[in-house]
């Protein structure tokens, strides 16, 4: 399987850099496929049902997409985005096996 750059994810040396657009306060905890932009750019689309104070949310989504990709928590972090509704994760892993997980989770690119 080939990493496409029209995926909302890219591939680093040590795994993948996964752009997010993120809702605070939801109903239940989920990803929800994946957005063009207006921008032309693409995001997976996640809800949390914690809310935006103190790096709450920001926590939320690291477990829920480390949960919905079966890796250790420890491997998914933070790497942009802290205070905004994009965000930009680095999961730590086999970029093979992770997108190929992206893919079954959130639909095609």
């Amino acid at each position: 399987m080939t990493i496409s750059s029209a995926c909302p994810w890219q591939e680093t040396g040590d795994g993948l850099r996964l752009f997010l657009r993120v809702t605070p306060k939801a109903a239940k905890d989920g990803i929800d496929g994946i957005k063009t932009l207006d921008d032309g750019r693409k995001v997976v689309l996640v809800r949390v049902r914690a809310i935006p104070d103190k790096g709450a949310a920001n926590k939320a989504v690291c477990t829920v997409v480390a949960k919905a990709l079966g890796v250790a928590k420890s491997s998914v972090a933070l790497e942009s985005g802290s205070t905004s509704r994009f965000k930009t994760l680095r999961i730590d892993g086999d970029a093979q096996q992770i997108a190929a997980s992206l893919t079954a989770l959130a639909g095609s690119c």
